[in-house]
């Protein structure tokens, strides 16, 4: 008996089409989309690898179907009983396909790993046209606070927090930092992501090409406000940028290290905010972890340490030397900014009068005989 296969109707396909591609419905095609030069060679960097590998794939996923169908028992298909142990064309045919495509794919990513690197200053504005050397560069230096995103914009002597703004087709370096964790700095509509570490400071290079209203966030897992770590990225013409700088210089906030000092402690979903005023190498002592008054910057200790270190006396002298904030199983224990340089101090942590003299003499400036009772958590801004 043969079986018969019954034509489904084409009305019922089209009924169903809308069912299969809800499981996409929630898809966000920016990359596949984006709206920066630098993002658009990566999107094609994606797109030309995965048409190389699906020259392997799809012939082999169609010969594995056919051998299925070829040689399943109701085939009666005769048998096939090769005599050899050997074939110098199949092993050919075999080995010389994959080989080719990967030494493409080496080629490929060998050239865009230099030509796409973060920290390399963009040559061209899009396929078409090519950055001028006379063209400037828009400095944002960005820091990663928990868990909101603070962007400072040096030569304009503004900062905003969760709002990100350029003008089209002005290149643009970003200088990135974090105050605490690890982040990753990812804008998709714009260019690839970076991490931003404490300490140190990684350099992204981008352009927009397209005005639009796009979606930054971190893309690296640093803690419990980390799903709400968004920004906005706004891109539009010189004008509407003017405009806007013009906006955040009415906030008449200014950014100060006692500002910056309460800004990085932990809060969450914070709306934007605009400062019109910043305090001069705030990103430097963001940086260097420097910003609460009385800390030594890292770089300063890393150059006495170059030079040898400052002496005996050094054993004791650990002042500044604490980070702004202190963390514990039981959360964030700040200080008001501006209190003489005093550090935060963990819960329950052992009253300076019951240590030993040796420990006494790591203490950081104002810890001695201090009261942690009044320390309390966090409130979100």
């Amino acid at each position: 008996m043969t079986a018969r296969l019954v034509p489904v109707p084409a009305a019922f396909l089209r009924r169903l089409a809308p069912l299969l591609l809800l499981p996409l419905g929630a898809c966000d095609w920016v990359v596949m989309s984006p709206s920066g030069d630098v993002a658009m060679q990566q999107r094609d960097l994606i797109v030309i690898s995965t048409l190389l590998m699906l020259l392997i794939i799809l012939p082999v996923m169609a010969m594995t179907i056919w051998f299925a169908w070829r040689y399943r028992e109701k085939a009666q298909a005769k048998d096939y009983d090769p005599d050899w142990d050997h074939s110098t064309s199949l092993e050919l045919l075999i080995w010389s396909a994959p080989l080719l495509i990967i030494i493409a794919l080496g080629a490929i990513t060998w050239t865009s790993t230099h030509l796409l690197d973060p920290y390399r200053p963009i040559e061209r504005l899009d396929a078409d046209r090519k950055v001028e050397p006379s063209a400037k560069r828009l400095q944002v230096e960005v820091v990663a606070l928990d868990w909101k995103w603070l962007f400072i914009y040096p030569e304009l002597g503004i900062a905003t927090v969760n709002e990100l703004a350029a003008p089209v087709d002005q290149p643009i370096e970003f200088k990135i930092t974090s105050s605490t964790l690890m982040n990753s700095f990812f804008v998709p509509a714009l260019a690839g992501q970076i991490y931003a570490m404490p300490g140190m400071q990684t350099v992204l290079h981008a352009v927009a090409n397209k005005p639009g209203d796009f979606e930054g966030f971190s893309a690296n897992y640093s803690g419990a406000g980390f799903s709400n770590m968004r920004f906005r990225f706004r891109a539009m013409d010189q004008a509407g940028f003017d405009r806007w700088v013009a906006q955040v210089r009415a906030s008449n906030a200014r950014l100060d290290r006692a500002a910056y000092v309460k800004l990085e402690q932990p809060s969450e979903k914070v709306p934007p905010m605009y400062f019109a005023g910043v305090e001069p190498k705030l990103f430097h002592a963001a940086l260097n972890m420097c910003a609460q008054p009385g800390k030594r910057c890292m770089d300063e200790v890393m150059m006495t340490d170059m030079m040898g270190g400052a002496g005996k006396e050094s054993a004791r002298d650990t002042r500044g030397l604490r980070h702004d904030g202190t963390i514990d199983v039981g959360g964030y224990h700040p200080v008001e900014p501006g209190k003489k340089g005093e550090i935060a101090q963990p819960a329950g942590m052992t009253p300076a009068a019951e240590r030993t003299p040796a420990a006494q003499g790591n203490e950081a400036p104002g810890q001695k005989d201090t009261d942690h009772s009044g320390h309390h958590g966090h409130e979100g801004m």
